[in-house]
C-alpha cells in the first residue's frame, strides 16, 4: 500500500471542518460577512453553488439543498467531531489512498464517507456522482479556505481510479455487482440499495403522524433512510397516518413529483391494484418488497411484534432504519439485539443521522483504520 504526507493533525482537520460548519451556519442566517482569499463574498459563493446544483439536478430544490446544508451545519461542530472521533486512536494513521465512489440521489449524500476519510488522516480520491458534483467540493474548499494543508487530504478523479489502497463505493444492487468485480480484491465497503420501513400499531397520535410524513417526503423519498413501507396490524385504519400526510400535500405541486405520482397512479389502476390515494400519495399492500416508486408507499400487515423483528433480523442487507415508537420500538430493538442494522428510530428523525450513525451499519472510521 502506498503511504501518504498528509500535513494535518486531527486536530487541525476538526478545526476546519467546524469553522466550514460554522459557515454554513451563518449563510443560512444571512449573516455571513467573511470573505475569500480573492475578496470575493462566501455568502454570495455557496449561494450561487447551490443554484448551480438546483439546476444540474432537478430533484435538488432550494428546500431540500438548505435542509442538507442545515443537517451539516449542526453536526459540524468543534464538540460533535471531537465527541465523534474520540473514540477511536487517530493520532498515528499511516495514510493510505482511500477511492470514493459516491452516490448522487440526496444533496450531500456522500459527503459523510469524504469526512470519514479526511479527519481519520487518510487521502481520499473523491469520484463524485455527477448528479451531486457541486456541494461537497464547496465544503471541501471552506474547510480548506481555514486549513490550507487540508488540501494534501483529498483530490478528484475523473477518469479511471488508479493507484488507490482501499474503496468505499456506494451504488445499486447492480452497481454493486460492478463494484465487487473491479474492486473485490482491495480492501473495501460496497452499498447496495436498502429501504427503511415503519412500524405502526394504531396507537399513534397525529403529531406522530406528521412527524413521520418527515421520514416519507423528505428528499421526495429517494434515500435509503426514506420510509418506503409500513407494517400495519390486521384491521388498520390508514385514516389518522393520510391526516399526518396531509401536511405535506404542497408537494404535488413539485412538476417532477406531480409527473411521478400520475405514472404511478395510471401503472396501478391498469393492472387493477386495490390502492389508497389520498391525491398526492398512494398506497397498495405489497408483501414482497420493502422498496417503492416515488409518490407511493407500500405496506403489509403484521401477527406480532415479536415476528416482525425476526423478519427485520432476517432482511438486515435491505434495510436502513425501522421507524417506531413507544412499545413497537422497545420490542423491536430489544429483540434486533445488538445488530447494527436496521437501525431503530423514532418518528420524524431518520433524516437527520449523527456523525456516528453510519451506513448500513457498517462503522466506516473503524475499517480505514484497518488499513494502517
Amino acid at each position: 500500500m502506498n503511504t501518504l504526507s498528509i500535513n494535518t493533525t486531527l486536530n487541525d482537520r476538526i478545526s476546519a471542518f467546524a469553522k466550514a460548519g460554522s459557515q454554513l451556519s451563518s449563510y443560512l442566517k444571512g449573516t455571513l460577512e467573511s470573505l475569500t482569499d480573492s475578496g470575493a463574498s462566501w455568502q454570495d459563493i455557496i449561494k450561487q453553488r447551490l443554484e448551480l446544483a438546483e439546476r444540474k439536478n432537478s430533484w435538488f430544490t432550494e428546500d431540500t439543498l438548505h435542509f442538507s446544508v442545515q443537517q451539516w451545519a449542526d453536526a459540524l461542530t468543534v464538540e460533535n467531531l471531537t465527541n465523534w472521533t474520540q473514540a477511536y486512536q487517530l493520532d498515528n494513521v499511516s495514510s493510505k489512498n482511500v477511492a470514493l465512489i459516491t452516490a448522487g440521489n440526496l444533496p450531500l449524500v456522500g459527503f459523510h464517507d469524504v469526512l470519514c476519510v479526511i479527519i481519520s488522516g487518510h487521502h481520499a480520491m473523491i469520484k463524485n456522482s455527477s448528479n451531486d458534483d457541486v456541494l461537497t467540493p464547496l465544503l471541501l474548499e471552506i474547510a480548506t479556505s481555514y486549513c490550507p494543508e487540508l488540501a494534501t487530504s483529498y483530490s478528484y478523479a475523473n477518469g479511471k481510479l488508479e493507484n488507490y489502497d482501499a474503496v468505499i463505493a456506494t451504488g445499486s444492487n447492480n452497481t454493486a455487482r460492478y463494484f465487487e468485480h473491479y474492486f473485490g480484491k482491495k480492501p473495501n465497503i460496497i452499498r447496495k440499495n436498502r429501504n427503511s420501513v415503519a412500524v405502526l400499531t394504531g396507537n399513534e397520535t397525529l403529531e406522530q403522524m406528521e412527524a413521520l410524513s418527515k421520514d416519507v417526503f423528505l428528499y421526495f423519498g429517494l434515500g435509503c433512510r426514506s420510509v418506503s413501507h409500513l407494517k400495519v396490524p390486521k384491521g388498520y385504519n390508514f385514516d389518522l397516518f393520510f391526516n399526518g400526510m396531509f401536511v405535506r400535500k404542497e408537494l404535488i405541486k413539485n412538476e417532477k413529483y406531480l409527473n411521478n405520482y400520475d405514472y404511478n397512479k395510471a401503472v396501478y389502476l391498469m393492472s387493477e391494484f386495490d390502492l389508497l390515494d389520498n391525491e398526492f400519495l398512494l398506497i397498495k399492500e405489497e408483501n414482497d418488497s420493502y422498496s417503492s416508486p416515488i409518490a407511493s408507499l407500500g405496506y403489509s400487515y403484521y401477527d406480532n411484534l415479536e415476528d416482525l423483528a425476526t423478519e427485520f433480523q432476517e432482511n438486515a442487507d435491505k434495510l436502513q432504519c425501522v421507524v417506531a415508537s413507544g412499545p413497537a420500538a422497545s420490542t423491536v430493538s430489544n429483540l434486533l439485539g445488538k445488530m447494527t442494522a436496521p437501525q431503530t428510530v423514532e418518528f420524524g428523525t431518520t433524516q437527520t443521522p449523527g456523525l456516528q450513525d453510519y451506513a448500513d451499519g457498517v462503522d466506516t472510521i473503524q475499517f480505514l483504520l484497518t488499513l494502517s
